[in-house]
């Protein structure tokens, strides 16, 4: 019963470590525009990166502090306020697409892209 209502997946760590690579996973996303990652993972990313990015498009210190806390890497943070949030202020939600691509050579794991929307 609890398997069906879990708010989380763990994707194999434990909970810094899977805070950790979400974290990392969302700087890439905001630096480069789009990542390829596995199916699973673009989904928990796509649930940090909206949540993130309808944070920044508020502007305010506390929201950058917020921001910061989730995420410390310095040019994604001042990338995410200064050119994605803008980019994003009249879309109510929806920031993100995830596209299945492949499966993986080595244990077939299905694949996907993750990208901003334009």
């Amino acid at each position: 019963y609890t398997t069906l209502f879990r708010s989380q997946r763990k994707l194999g760590r434990n909970g810094s470590h899977r805070r950790a690579m979400l974290a990392n996973l969302v700087a890439s996303l905001i630096l480069e525009g789009s990542i390829e990652t596995t199916v699973t993972r673009a989904k928990e990313v796509r649930r940090v990166a909206e949540r993130l990015i309808t944070r920044a498009k508020g502007g305010t210190l506390h929201d950058r502090r917020i921001v910061i806390s989730r995420m410390n890497y310095k040019e994604a943070v001042i990338k995410l306020f200064d050119d994605v949030a803008p980019r994003f202020a009249d879309r109510p939600g929806g920031y993100t697409r995830i596209i299945r691509t492949r499966f993986r050579v080595g244990d077939a794991s299905p694949m996907a892209v993750i990208s901003l929307v334009d």
